[in-house]
Order: C-alpha cells, then structure tokens, then sequence
C-alpha cells in the first residue's frame, strides 16, 4: 500500500467506516500476515510514544516504568491482544459472528491510524498544546465511533446499541484482567488502557 492510498482509506475509515470493515474484512489476510501486522504496529505505536516522551517528558500518568519502551511495547502488545480477544468472546456472547482474525485486523488498522494520529500530534504539539489536546480528544471519539461501526459489521449485530455493548463489556472486562495480571506483577498501568 503506497503513502497516498493509506492515506485515502483512513479518510474513508472516518466518513464510511462500515464500507472499510467489509473492505478489510473482504481481504482475508492469513495468520502469519496478521502477527506480522500486529507486530509492526505496536513497535510503531512504541517508537510515537517514545518519540512524545523526547519532546513532553513521562510525568506521573506513565512514570519511569511505562518510559521504557521495552516495557511500553510489551504492555501495549498486551493490551491490544486482550482488547482483540474481549470483543471477540464479547461479541459471541450477544449472539456476534466475528472469530479472532475478523476482530484482529479491525483492531490492527485501528491501531495504524493512531500512529497517524500520534505523528500529527507530534507536529501540532510544540506549536499549540490545546490545538494537540483538541486532536487527541477528538481522535478518541472518532476512533469509538469508528470502532463500534467495526463491531456491528463484523459481528453482524444489526443494531450500533448492542455493538456498543460488546465494546462496553469488551473494555471493561479487559480493564479488570489486565489490571489483575498488571498488579499481580507489580506493574503500574499508568495510561496504557487509555492509549488503546
């Protein structure tokens, strides 16, 4: 995919996000090119969020675990495979359709267009931190919106309301998993559910 067409489908992930389910959907990728995908798009997301750490120090929401990158990317990868897998069974308990891999590039292509965000905000940041905080707020609407969209199309749910559901469930159950194991090993979570 060149610059100009990721570009293009992230605009149409915006104005039509049902049509770009079905689209990414429609592709079929195998396992092997979805762990890659996966893969690549949490080093992406780590080496952003490291990058926003040069330019706005960690303060006390991330502290000096979560600044490492090694630790970043690791709870990240976590995070993301724990949100795949809680809209998967969520989606199946309210009567959905999608098995992992359907959930997983919906996931994936989400969590590509936070790194486009992210590179924005980075650029936008040193020259108005509320014009960077109104594109963060923003982005997090507009990814739930789009997201939701995601559900209903994969899962078939016919209905916004119930795929709103499953990602209601989908989250929380994540949140108090991840929140168990995080604590269990002694790791503060700081943001990391949030930047999901």
């Amino acid at each position: 995919m060149t610059l100009t067409g990721f570009l293009r489908l992230a605009i149409n992930t915006v104005t039509a996000p049902r049509d770009v389910a079905r689209l990414l959907l429609a592709m079929n990728l195998s396992s092997q090119a979805l762990w890659l995908a996966f893969a690549l798009v949490i080093v992406l997301n780590t080496l952003m969020f490291s990058a926003s750490l040069l330019l706005v120090p960690a303060g006390d929401m991330f502290g000096p675990v979560l600044a490492n990158p090694t630790v970043f990317g690791a709870m990240l990868a976590l995070s993301v495979g724990a949100l795949i897998v809680a809209v998967t069974l969520c989606g199946k308990l309210l009567g959905g359709v999608a098995d992992y891999r359907h959930i997983a590039i919906l996931v994936i292509w989400l969590q590509a267009l936070r790194v486009l965000l992210q590179a924005v905000v980075a650029v936008v940041g040193p020259l108005s931190l509320f014009l960077s905080g109104v594109l963060v707020s923003a982005g997090s609407v507009i990814g739930i919106w789009i997201f939701v969209n995601f559900i209903d199309v994969a899962h078939e749910t016919d209905s916004l309301l119930r795929a709103g559901m499953v990602l209601l469930f989908a989250v929380v159950g994540m949140m108090l998993a991840l929140s168990l194991i995080f604590s269990v090993l002694g790791v503060q979570t700081g943001g990391i559910p949030g930047y999901v």
